[in-house]
């Protein structure tokens, strides 16, 4: 594995709630309602997210979780929706929320922030968008990711691994090795 392959993306913050959370941004060259459709359609979403994922895209919304082989299928709720610029939902004992921002008529900057249930999942959630977004990076350049579960988690560990050497805190049961 080459060392490049640990360049983090992810920033491990308190809110100012003080909840704990993993934050990452990209800028795609793509309209924002496209990158809208990347987040929100349940087609795109299972190219790259960790399952299918269904909305009633409406404040108190169910989402339906289907199809990730680490976590049994499952619903949560629409937290907000305001399209194109901002859906969060509940999604295990986390909230997800995505900003998307239009930087002009061909490129939106996108936000994910995984705000954590315990601290101590940062860095196993934090590797786990790393694999996630690498593959929606891939699909937004217009190329094909085998998906999120592709080579079960081939550069995960050295994220991981990344993380932990960043210090973020971690100590959570991880799917495949706990």
């Amino acid at each position: 594995m080459s060392a490049e392959r640990t360049d983090l993306t992810g920033t491990y913050l308190t809110l100012d709630d003080g909840r704990p959370a993993v934050r990452f941004s990209r800028t795609y060259d793509h309209p924002v309602d496209r990158v809208w459709q990347f987040v929100t359609d349940p087609d795109e979403l299972a190219r790259w997210f960790p399952s299918r994922a269904e909305f009633e895209l409406r404040p108190g919304g169910t989402v339906t979780f289907s199809g990730d082989p680490n976590m049994a299928d499952s619903q949560g709720r629409v937290l907000a929706v305001d399209p194109p610029r901002h859906l969060s939902f509940a999604w295990g004992g986390d909230e997800l929320h995505f900003d998307l921002e239009a930087l002009d008529d061909k490129r939106t900057r996108f936000t994910l922030t995984d705000v954590l249930a315990a601290a101590d999942t940062a860095a196993r959630n934090g590797a786990g968008w790393e694999v996630c977004l690498a593959a929606l990076d891939t699909k937004a350049r217009g190329e094909h990711p085998e998906g999120p579960h592709a080579g079960a988690g081939a550069p995960w560990k050295e994220f991981y691994r990344g993380y932990l050497e960043a210090g973020v805190p971690s100590g959570a049961p991880v799917p495949g090795l706990d």
